[in-house]
């Protein structure tokens, strides 16, 4: 039988495709479809699938000439693309994994190398040639040579006769001001409060008769502002003295406090019992005269009067000398302040005009500058007088050298201030003045309780270090020339008894390179020590020497 095409086909507007002909019923093939269905191969040997109206035909529904073909193509190279994605993150993941497996496994020889000890360490240092000092560091500050306190007592608001609390009634000089010798610094109820040159401190009223090395620096004092004490031996309070403290209260502008202030009415009282007695030995002479002329019994009696007024005479005339002696002009002393030199400078004062006087009115201080410190007990015999310091002001940049001049014998008390200061401070002869104790240093070091330590500058110091602290290096011992030195850790000393240094080759860890040098130690200081090579040893400057080696 001859096979029939089937008819044409056209496609449906829903993308399937239908014959030109009649409709057949679902599933049925037209009158060859069972032959078509008996198997894969038709009559003619054709496959079956390869009909036009085949069920796998290109012309289906699924085939690639139908609209959706694209749409299947690409998701199915995108299926490919995640395939090759995730083998390609396999193989990443599995070298990692090799690599990471690789990394712990060790071969027997390289774990005994990881457990064997590191090398030696070898600690080294080079021999020096240079002078070997051994000093103290303290800190100190800059102040004056001498520093005092003024206190004007009652005296003065005696003296004007207000009584009660002296009074600030001028003040002459403001803080920080140069002070010359015989100006008046303040002026308290009235009365003046001047400065002269002397060391030793005022602690007395100087009165006309008293004597004295004060009277002495008294009389010196007003010699060198023009007034000279006369014919008064020195250290006498005399008529020239007298003249003298006259002539400067009148340069001053002020009148000077009599030494007593009856000596008026007792003067007046002495001078008319002299007169009276002269007067009684005029008398006897007299009747003594009469008594000769007339030849009487009474010559005798004439005469033993005569001797009886010519002694009352005398002790008049001796205590009217006395009492011209101790009259006259004194110099209260809290009028006066005696100051080591001059200028001096006016530090501080502590009250207004109109205001009483409180302690310590007035802060002076003069002298040249020097440095005060404080050495701890354990220092205190490293340092003598004598030694040399140097000065650095971190502050500043400033140095500066000086000497020591002098270390307290007993440890300063412990106080609360800030400040090394005053007598107790190592200035032994900077005791306060005017009627005041012995004053403090304004800002000075930290008083701690230790033992006092005064340095001289060797020259004047910059005026910019006044007040200021600064470090103190005291050279306690030095060798005096170059010498070879190395740390203290290099010097071993044997069963022998032979003290060596190991001195070390090119290789410090090489032991056969090194050499035992044997030497003999001096002195030591800051972690340092003097060596001398003997037995024929060699050590030279800039050799390398074993300061510690370290156990494997």
């Amino acid at each position: 039988m001859k096979h029939q095409e089937p008819p044409a086909t056209k496609p449906a507007e829903d993308g399937t495709d239908e014959p030109d002909g009649p409709d057949v019923p679902d599933g049925s093939g037209g009158p060859d479809a069972s032959k078509r269905s008996d198997g894969p191969d038709g009559p003619d040997g054709a496959d079956a699938s390869n009909e036009p109206g085949g069920s796998d035909g290109s012309d289906t529904p699924d085939g690639s000439d139908t609209p959706d073909g694209s749409d299947d193509g690409r998701a199915s190279l995108g299926r490919r693309r995640r395939i090759l994605t995730w083998v390609v993150a396999g193989a990443v993941a599995l070298t990692g994994a090799g690599i990471a497996v690789a990394a712990t496994i060790r071969s027997p020889a390289q774990v005994a190398a990881d457990a064997a000890p590191p090398p030696a360490s070898v600690l080294a240092d080079r021999v020096e040639r240079r002078v070997l000092t051994s000093s103290v560091v303290v800190r100190g500050t800059v102040a004056a040579e001498q520093t005092l306190t003024v206190s004007p007592g009652a005296g003065a608001a005696a003296a004007a006769g207000t009584g009660g609390k002296p009074v600030v009634t001028r003040i002459n000089k403001q803080p920080g001001a140069a002070v010359k010798a015989g100006e008046v610094l303040v002026e308290v109820s009235g009365r003046p409060v001047f400065a002269l040159a002397g060391a030793l401190p005022v602690y007395r009223d100087l009165k006309p008769g008293a004597t004295g090395k004060d009277v002495g620096q008294l009389q010196e004092g007003l010699k060198a502002l023009g007034h000279p004490a006369g014919k008064d031996p020195a250290g006498t309070y005399g008529p020239g003295t007298k003249a003298a403290v006259t002539a400067l209260y009148a340069a001053l502008g002020h009148t000077p406090r009599p030494a007593d202030p009856g000596d008026t009415e007792k003067l007046q009282a002495a001078e008319d019992a002299a007169d009276a007695a002269q007067r009684q030995v005029t008398t006897a002479k007299t009747a003594l005269a009469k008594a000769k002329a007339g030849g009487g019994a009474d010559t005798a009696e004439a005469q033993q009067q005569l001797a009886f007024a010519q002694a009352d005479l005398a002790k008049a005339n001796s205590r009217l000398e006395a009492a011209r002696a101790s009259s006259g002009p004194m110099v209260p002393a809290d009028e006066l302040v005696f100051v080591k030199g001059f200028p001096a400078r006016l530090d501080t004062v502590k009250a207004a005009v109109g205001e009483p006087v409180p302690d310590a009115l007035l802060a002076l201080s003069a002298g040249a500058p020097v440095i005060r410190s404080s050495l701890p007990a354990h220092q205190k015999d490293l340092v003598k007088a004598g030694m040399k310091v140097e000065v650095l002001s971190e502050a500043t940049g400033l140095t500066a050298t000086g000497t020591v001049a002098s270390v307290a014998t007993a440890p300063t008390p412990a106080t609360g201030g800030s400040g090394v200061s005053g007598p107790g401070a190592g200035a032994p002869d900077g005791a306060g003045s005017g009627g005041g104790p012995g004053g403090g240093a304004p800002g000075g070091a930290a008083d701690a309780g230790g033992y006092a330590l005064t340095v001289t500058p060797d020259q004047a110091l910059d005026p910019r270090l006044a007040g200021q602290g600064v470090r103190l290096t005291v050279t306690a011992a030095s060798s005096g020339e170059p010498v070879l030195v190395v740390p203290l850790s290099a010097v071993s000393a044997g069963a022998d008894g032979r003290t060596t240094v190991t001195v070390l080759g090119k290789d410090p860890a090489a032991a056969g390179e090194r050499r035992r040098v044997e030497v003999r130690a001096g002195m030591s200081a800051d972690g340092m020590v003097q060596v001398e090579p003997v037995g024929g040893g060699a050590l030279a400057d800039g050799d390398r020497v074993l300061v510690a080696q370290a156990k494997p």
